[in-house]
């Protein structure tokens, strides 16, 4: 069913599916819109797909027909909703997505809960095998997760540029939702394209989570407190690193060849 400004007011009040606050839900009122994600997604029959917080199925509705579709809702009623309109052609999952295998899905999409945002795309980049995922969140968001430079950059974006590419998609304006939140909203795609292994990655990203605790710090400091100061200065002098670099001023590549130097 599409979900449309002339249709949502009565959606919500006859079928008592307020949006919640606490799950962060903001219902996509904008069928163009919609339909330009999920053609973003590049889809075909033979992808098994997870949409991640549905909603009333904005997105749900150019989704179904397009390949194997597994739904994930935390909130029941959303779940019940949607059931009424597609019954077997979707199968529907109640729970937290941070509480379910995502291994098995060729691609994953969705609107995502704006409370959790940053912690949900650091669950799909350590646990899916997606090789597309196209993602809505807040425009700040976006920048906290991709940025690579300054107070934003840290663990998630190093994990983000070592598993693959991401790029924007459009931006969503407040009007475009009911209720309308506050600020735009970003949708991107990010493209599995590994040129290391992911458990290589995830090493790294552990590595640098335990780097940024101090990011006032340099990284002579930090990495002396997990390797030893000898060691240290031996691996930076050789990556061409200067000791006096906040954690924050080393590139990714930086910290895989970094992660490498201590592992060999």
């Amino acid at each position: 069913m599409e979900i449309n400004r002339s249709n949502i007011n009565e959606l919500v009040n006859k079928c008592s599916v307020k949006p919640d606050k606490d799950y962060g839900q903001n219902f996509l009122v904008e069928p163009q819109i919609a339909e330009k994600i999920v053609d973003s997604l590049e889809l075909t029959k033979e992808d098994k797909v997870l949409e991640i917080g549905p909603g009333l199925g904005s997105l749900t509705h150019f989704l179904f027909q397009k390949c194997q579709l597994d739904v994930c809702d935390i909130d029941y009623r959303m779940i019940d909703f949607l059931k009424i309109f597609y019954k077997e052609d979707i199968n529907f999952i109640l729970n937290d997505v941070r509480k379910i295998n995502v291994s098995g899905y060729t691609k994953i999409i969705g609107n995502l809960p704006y409370n959790i945002t940053t912690e949900l795309v650091t669950f799909l980049l350590l646990n899916s095998s997606a090789k597309r995922m196209v993602l809505m969140c807040q425009s700040e968001a976006f920048n906290r997760f991709y940025d690579l430079s300054g107070e934003n950059y840290g663990p998630v974006s190093i994990l983000l540029h070592l598993l693959g590419t991401s790029k924007k998609v459009l931006t969503v304006k407040p009007g475009s939702f009911y209720p309308a939140p506050k600020c735009n909203s970003l949708v991107f795609v990010f493209d599995s394209l590994p040129t290391i292994d992911k458990e290589t990655a995830i090493n790294v990203y552990k590595m640098s989570k335990t780097i940024f605790l101090n990011r006032r710090k340099t990284i002579l400091n930090n990495l002396s407190n997990v390797i030893g100061k000898e060691k240290t200065i031996s691996i930076l002098k050789e990556l061409n690193i200067e000791e006096n670099r906040r954690p924050e001023k080393i590139s990714p590549t930086d910290y895989l060849q970094i992660y490498l130097r201590i592992k060999n």
